[in-house]
């Protein structure tokens, strides 16, 4: 019985290593897998930031990128394995007579699809070039506009309309979840940016532009007022930025231009040197002198997985080194009881020696009553943590893959711990005197 709860303390030990390994490395499996909906090799630019009287507008306000700029970077960034356009709005979608606001209605091409590794729709087929070339009006339909809009009603081939225009649904994106920052990425429509750009947004002009349109629009430009000395005379409705304010603050001014800029590079090692090479053609393709801070801006997400990746891996190697702490205390448990015997078998001890043991002989014998001890408790701790990773995801929904290389390696250690805390008493019954140990009682 003393040695059966001795064992206890072992076999505890070797189901909290077992199971905290395999719940460890399920959630390391399960934040790999979210990270992978994101995209590791995932990267975004961005236009740059507007400023008015020293005042940035913030990312994204400025006119910096266009469709040629998401060409050349295919077609001349080697790290570069797929490009998408951007041009997102978040406005209300109607149906029948529901509505709901998404939290983007994102305009892009196919390539989109390759690049977030949405390929796999739930149902229907995504659209095509020919639909980015016409501004068609179509688009896909993410989890939760669906929920809301159609319940549990097919949207394939019905329509929706965002600001008046009507969005044929061909197709329905199957469900990513939510990001490691809590936003629930199935929360978007997908059409062609061409539609989400010229029909919905509107493009945006030049000053010279609005003006010309003004003036053509305007019919002050044919008739003679007390303020207008010539019938012919052009009105500046929207005022020049003065040439300070040109050079304060230079955009490039383009009729069609993009929010953002979606690509893949084609491995997560490839990444940085994609963004030198998206960095150098962008800053060629802008005319950017060499010390001008660029007019974009460049995500990614190997950051974020990186710290995401480390944080979860100090969590399971903190609550590995708990676990062996249990090991421990069970090997100074076979170290107290191994003691006890030495001193309730010191005459066997004795008569071992008095028939030819060597000391050597009782070392080994002891060591390896010790062993044997650990190695008992070790292999019921391998099925009682295999089932208690078990239960925790039955019961909690915790993720869990099992291990044989943590269950090996838990009756390595428990070998070891019997090495390490049977060799005092084993040593202390090697040094016994034969003639005091057959007087001992």
């Amino acid at each position: 019985m003393r040695s059966v709860l001795t064992c206890l303390g072992i076999t505890i030990g070797v189901a909290a290593v077992i199971a905290v390994v395999e719940i460890g490395q399920g959630t390391a499996q399960a934040v790999e897998q979210t990270i992978a909906t994101l995209g590791a090799n995932f990267l975004q630019v961005e236009a740059g930031a507007y400023s008015s009287a020293g005042v940035s507008m913030g990312a994204g306000t400025a006119v910096t990128l266009t469709p040629q700029d998401c060409e050349a970077i295919v077609r001349e960034c080697s790290a570069v394995r797929r490009a998408a356009p951007g041009v997102d709005c978040r406005m209300q979608v109607i149906h029948g007579n529901r509505n709901y606001v998404p939290w983007k209605v994102l305009g892009t091409s196919p390539d989109y699809l390759e690049v977030r590794d949405w390929t796999d729709l739930e149902e229907g087929e995504p659209f095509t070039d020919h639909d980015v070339s016409s501004a068609a009006g179509v688009c896909l339909m993410g989890q939760t506009p669906l929920r809301e809009l159609f319940g549990d009603d097919s949207p394939l081939g019905k329509q929706v309309f965002v600001r008046g225009v009507p969005l044929r649904v061909v197709g329905v994106l199957r469900r990513k979840g939510a990001n490691m920052m809590g936003q629930d990425q199935d929360d978007l429509i997908l059409a062609p940016w061409t539609t989400v750009k010229l029909r919905i947004n509107g493009s945006k002009l030049s000053l010279s532009e609005l003006n010309a349109i003004a003036n053509a629009a305007s019919p002050l430009s044919q008739v003679n007022t007390l303020g207008r000395l010539y019938p012919g005379q052009q009105t500046q409705v929207y005022p020049q930025r003065s040439p300070l304010q040109a050079a304060d603050n230079p955009q490039l001014m383009r009729q069609v231009d993009l929010d953002d800029i979606y690509m893949s590079a084609t491995s997560l090692e490839a990444v940085p040197e994609a963004i030198d090479q998206i960095t150098r053609l962008l800053r060629e393709r802008h005319r950017i002198r060499a010390g001008q801070p660029d007019d974009f801006g460049i995500r990614n997400m190997i950051e974020m997985s990186k710290a995401v990746a480390s944080t979860g891996k100090r969590l399971t190697d903190l609550l590995l080194y708990l676990a062996l702490i249990s090991l421990a205390v069970g090997g100074v448990g076979i170290m107290n009881m191994m003691l006890v015997s030495v001193n309730e078998r010191t005459h066997e001890i004795g008569l071992r020696m008095a028939v030819g043991a060597r000391p050597r002989d009782i070392h080994r014998q002891f060591l390896a009553e010790a062993v044997t001890l650990c190695l008992l408790g070790g292999a019921p701790g391998v099925l009682l943590g295999r089932g208690a990773s078990a239960a925790v995801t039955a019961l909690l929904g915790w993720p869990a893959v099992p291990s044989l290389a943590a269950a090996l390696g838990a009756v390595a250690v428990s070998a070891a711990v019997g090495v390490v805390f049977g060799y005092y008493p084993a040593r202390k019954a090697s040094r016994l005197d034969p003639i005091v140990a057959l007087r001992h009682e």
